[in-house]
C-alpha cells in the first residue's frame, strides 16, 4: 500500500507540473502535495518523506518564481518597455494559456500544453504592446517590447519547469533513498 500512495504522489506532482505551464502554481502545489504526503506516512514507512527534502522544494520553487519574473521583465525591460506593458503582458499571457488550453493543437497529450505555452507568449505579446500603446508609444517600438515580452514569458516558463522537473526528481529520490 505504501508504493501505491508514493506512485499516487508521483503522478500527482507530475499534474502539478504540467500545470506550471499553464501559468498556475504548479511548483507549489508540488511542494504542498510532498508536504501533504510527508505528513500522512508514518516515519517508520520504507517511502517516508523527511522535511529536508521538503525545504530544499520550498527553495526551488521560491527560485523558480524569481526565475519566472526576472525573465519575463528583464525582456520587456531590456526593450524599453514600461512598467504598465509588463503588467498587461504578465495579464495577457495568462489570458493566452488559458484561451490556449481550450484552443488545443491537434497532437495528443502534448497538443494543448504546446498551444497554452504559444498562447501565452501571444497574450505576452498583446498586453505588452496594449501597454505601450497605451504609454503612447509609436506601433514599432510596441512590436519590438511586446516580441520581448513573448520571448521573456516562454524562457521564463521553460526555466520554471525545468525548476519543477527538478523537484519532482528531489521528491523521486528522497521517496527511493
Amino acid at each position: 500500500m505504501t508504493i501505491f500512495f508514493a506512485l499516487l504522489l508521483i503522478v500527482v506532482l507530475l499534474v502539478c507540473l504540467a500545470l506550471t505551464m499553464f501559468g498556475m502554481p504548479g511548483n507549489w502545489l508540488i511542494v504542498a502535495a510532498t508536504a501533504v504526503y510527508a505528513c500522512l506516512t508514518p516515519a517508520q514507512s520504507s517511502a517516508a518523506i523527511g522535511w529536508k527534502p521538503i525545504a530544499i522544494l520550498l527553495v526551488l520553487a521560491a527560485l523558480g518564481e524569481v526565475i519566472e519574473l526576472l525573465a519575463a521583465t528583464m525582456g520587456t525591460a531590456k526593450a524599453g518597455g514600461s512598467r504598465r506593458g509588463a503588467v498587461l503582458a504578465l495579464a495577457g499571457s495568462i489570458v493566452g494559456a488559458v484561451l490556449g488550453i481550450f484552443v488545443g493543437i491537434p497532437i495528443p497529450l502534448v497538443g494543448p500544453i504546446l498551444a497554452a505555452l504559444l498562447f501565452a507568449g501571444l497574450g505576452a505579446l498583446a498586453g505588452a504592446m496594449l501597454g505601450e500603446l497605451w504609454a503612447g508609444k509609436d506601433l514599432d517600438a510596441c512590436w519590438r517590447i511586446g516580441k520581448a515580452a513573448f520571448r521573456g514569458r516562454l524562457a521564463g516558463t521553460l526555466g520554471k519547469m525545468l525548476l519543477g522537473a527538478v523537484m519532482v526528481a528531489v521528491v523521486v529520490i528522497a521517496l527511493v533513498w
